[in-house]
């Protein structure tokens, strides 16, 4: 995308961040922003910036660590994050993870099967511990973490389109403010 933060990208005239907000904001007590840096560019959305501990770059699999982190100081028995370049989530994505008991994330199934989206995922905040072994090892894949706490996969529909299409490159950009248009 040239730089920069890909979820501060306008879709419509918006940041696709707000997009996503905008989705989770009534299926979700509280939300919070999982990122590294300035958190004052995030100032405009009026939510508490996440910096991962330390102060190596982790990846994805560190920001869940400090959403669980997040989640267990307000007393929350688990956390749903979904990545800030996903502006089509679907409506049902916390009530459809919840009804897991454990760790859950979120899946498409399309023309090449099914399609696993780790980085969308409920996570219980007892899985901490094990992250933060997973992170000394090495691991950085979200897939991983799924994989190691058996959590349960749910399937969405894509009749519209990829509810977790991913906003990676201006083409993408391009083909979001198409969807755009015609999503509810």
């Amino acid at each position: 995308m040239g730089g920069g933060d890909k979820g501060l990208r306008l879709l419509a005239g918006r940041p696709i961040l707000e997009h996503v907000c905008a989705r989770l904001g009534p299926q979700c007590g509280a939300l919070a922003i999982s990122a590294n840096g300035d958190p004052a560019r995030f100032a405009a959305f009026g939510l508490p910036v996440l910096p991962d501990a330390g102060s190596d770059l982790l990846g994805p699999l560190a920001g869940i660590l400090a959403a669980l982190e997040w989640a267990a100081s307000l007393g929350a028995p688990r956390v749903l994050t979904v990545a800030s370049d996903t502006p089509f989530l679907p409506a049902t994505l916390a009530s459809r993870l919840s009804a897991v008991p454990a760790a859950a994330v979120a899946a498409t199934d399309g023309p090449e099967g099914i399609r696993l989206h780790p980085v969308c995922g409920l996570w219980p905040v007892s899985l901490a511990d094990m992250l933060h072994s997973m992170l000394a090892a090495g691991e950085r894949r979200a897939g991983a973490l799924a994989s190691l706490s058996n959590a349960e996969v749910i399937s969405f529909e894509t009749s519209y389109c990829d509810p977790f299409f991913n906003v990676n490159s201006p083409p993408d950009l391009a083909l979001a403010e198409t969807l755009c248009a015609g999503f509810a």
